[in-house]
């Protein structure tokens, strides 16, 4: 090798090793800061694009779930409002029943009316009160039910269907005006409750299976998430047990480096022996 004062091959050999530990350096620096092996396209594009498609389904999986929480929470509020009348029922039917009787008097028989006629707007206040978020189903306000998005896609769907126990509807036939003032009132009043009784547990066993179909979609879509988060780390996370190694033997490649520097550089000292006296 040529000695020079003015080109010096060792330094400049030196150096750019030097320069390239640095740049390794600085690379693992930022995924042991971001924990993150591939944080921007010019790391990997394609693993980069694949992650980035992936985030998208997650964050559209996250309104899909959020959608399917408020359908089960609508369909738990119109299970326990569906329960209750249910047993405002039974006691409905106990107290026709009773006023079937021929020899009530007209005091007693004025007494099972009002605490029939009562029960019976208990059951118009819960049909009012059955309503979370905007959306009643059972008093007949929505007719056909509620769709909820299934897929990150938008393109299926899943349905909490409307059971509709509005007072002299089709599941609760009994009519509002119903009075217990007589035998054949109290006995008319006895066979529309049977029939609308039976209808409400019906209905009960619809909507509670619609809710436990909504909770699983629900739970499925859950785990699709935590999945799909499993996967995009498997991409991009950067395993900082190995990051920390690699660190510490850059930090020793730079040392030697810049010793090996700091001796190129000392190079042209010899030149002066050379012309010593």
């Amino acid at each position: 090798m040529t000695m020079s004062v003015h080109t010096n091959t060792g330094a400049m050999i030196a150096l750019q090793n030097l320069n390239k530990t640095n740049d390794d350096m600085l690379g693992v620096q930022n995924r042991i800061n971001t924990g993150l092996k591939i944080s921007g396209a010019k790391d990997n594009a394609a693993i980069y694009a694949v992650a980035q498609g992936m985030r998208a389904d997650i964050r559209a999986l996250e309104a899909v779930q959020s959608g399917l929480d408020r359908a089960s929470t609508i369909g738990d509020v119109a299970l326990a409002a569906g329960e209750s009348i249910s047993d405002l029922l039974v006691q409905m039917r106990e107290k026709a029943t009773a006023a079937m009787d021929p020899s009530l008097d007209a005091f007693s028989r004025a007494a099972y009316d009002s605490d029939f006629k009562a029960l019976l707007d208990q059951i118009s206040g819960i049909l009012q009160n059955a309503e979370f978020d905007g959306a009643n189903i059972l008093d007949g306000s929505i007719t056909n039910g509620i769709e909820f998005l299934a897929d990150a896609d938008a393109a299926r769907s899943v349905t909490l269907k409307a059971q509709d126990m509005s007072i002299g509807g089709a599941i609760l036939t009994i009519a509002a005006t119903a009075s217990l003032g007589s035998v054949t009132l109290a006995t008319n009043a006895v066979t529309a409750i049977k029939t609308s009784l039976e209808n409400v547990n019906q209905a009960l066993a619809n909507l509670g299976s619609d809710t436990k179909k909504l909770e699983a979609h629900s739970n499925f879509v859950g785990k699709l998430m935590d999945s799909l988060t499993r996967g995009v780390g498997d991409l991009v996370d950067a395993d900082l047990a190995v990051e920390s190694a690699k660190l510490q033997a850059l930090q020793v490649k730079q040392q030697l480096g810049v010793q090996a520097l700091s001796i190129a550089n000392g190079q042209p000292q010899i030149i002066l022996n050379l012309f010593g006296g």
